[in-house]
């Protein structure tokens, strides 16, 4: 195989240590491959209390250990805690997607990141939710903006992870290493509303 040609990668203010939330192994593989290649050494975040159910979450968080232990890189589990995050999403259950629950979605895993990169001498983070084509990019920003503004001294990172070839990286990585591929976006309400296309379908 040839040798894979990354773009150039340069992280806000020229840090190199750099907080990555994950969601889950196949949005990470290729972000953290690109960002390796470029000098840059992710911590691993995985702070995702939105998945359901506790099987799920834990299958999903068990991908991302297997892939960041593989390339010698650390992994923090940010803990589950889905009856909180259930409590944050009340009266917001029949939102669409990409509607007003997935934005507070995003602020309140972003805040996690923010607090925790600033509690550990990170300064800069980021985000796998960027990658994917279902989630919104304006939404994934303006939470990560906010995450940044609730604690200062710390800079998101937003970039376009979709872009410089990482999506079809991204699709390689995930035959190459198996990784267990998901089909909805985590929470039982982005499940249902997978259910209700598959039988419009």
């Amino acid at each position: 195989m040839p040798p894979i040609s990354y773009m150039n990668l340069k992280a806000p203010e020229g840090e190199k240590d750099i907080l990555l939330h994950t969601c889950c192994a196949p949005c990470s593989s290729a972000i953290i491959e690109c960002m390796m290649a470029n000098g840059l050494r992710p911590l691993v975040f995985y702070f995702n209390p939105n998945i359901y159910p506790l099987e799920e979450y834990e299958i999903r968080k068990a991908e991302c250990t297997r892939h960041a232990r593989s390339l010698g890189l650390t992994i923090v589990d940010g803990d589950y805690s889905h009856a909180e995050w259930l409590n944050e999403m009340r009266g917001m259950e029949d939102e669409p997607e990409r509607g007003r629950r997935c934005l507070k979605c995003f602020k309140l895993r972003l805040c996690a990141s923010a607090r925790y990169a600033m509690e550990n001498g990170y300064k800069v983070f980021t985000t796998t939710l960027a990658s994917s084509r279902w989630k919104s990019p304006e939404q994934i920003n303006e939470a990560g903006r906010y995450a940044a503004s609730c604690y200062p001294g710390t800079v998101f990172w937003e970039q376009n992870w979709r872009k410089g070839g990482l999506s079809e990286r991204r699709r390689q990585l995930l035959e190459e290493h198996r990784f267990y591929n998901q089909r909805y976006c985590g929470c039982e309400f982005s499940m249902r509303s997978l259910s209700l296309h598959v039988k419009e379908i």
